[in-house]
């Protein structure tokens, strides 16, 4: 039993950790195992490099701690066994773990979301899972900056290129 004083601490934790967090989800994880719960952190700690957090907590610290923040929507989501997913960073990337944890194990729940104060159902979070994260965003701007200049420098090295491949030909047909 948590004292009064653990109880403001705790709220006060939660609080500041939505504060912060651009993308928070709220899943049902009743019948999980401990081992099962485990495994989720350790794929999320693979996956984010400690850009998201996966909590349990009580509905009533959970309601208190959102008050003033963008997650405050999820109030509706604090019924029975809660767990919170938060991302400081990339919520894609949580988003994928959490949909691909949900599909291998039938009893964990996404039941909702935010994401920069609008609010995720179950399939928004789904179709969130499925858009590429932000390494792989990054990855394909580099190569849409490159293409153009890949192109250019080809383009400038081809005249260069036949004016050589000309002076070869006739060095070979003068030795013949």
């Amino acid at each position: 039993m948590l004292t009064r004083e653990q109880k403001r601490d705790a709220v006060a934790e939660l609080g500041e950790k939505f504060g912060r967090a651009t993308s928070v989800f709220v899943a049902d994880y009743r019948g999980l195992s401990v081992e099962e719960v485990r495994e989720l952190r350790g794929q999320l700690r693979n996956e984010s490099d400690d850009e998201c957090e996966y909590r349990v907590a009580k509905n009533s610290l959970l309601t208190l701690a959102v008050d003033g923040h963008d997650a405050e929507v999820l109030k509706d989501h604090f019924v029975g066994p809660t767990a919170v997913a938060l991302s400081y960073g990339d919520p894609v990337s949580l988003a994928k773990v959490l949909v691909k944890y949900a599909k291998d194990h039938d009893v964990f729940e996404i039941k909702g979301g935010v994401l920069d104060g609008k609010s995720l159902d179950p399939g928004e979070v789904a179709h969130l899972a499925t858009l590429p994260n932000l390494l792989e965003l990054r990855g394909k701007l580099v190569g849409l900056l490159q293409a153009p200049a890949g192109k250019l420098a080809r383009l400038l090295n081809e005249p260069g290129g036949q004016l050589a491949r000309l002076v070869s030909a006739r060095k070979d047909a003068l030795e013949e």
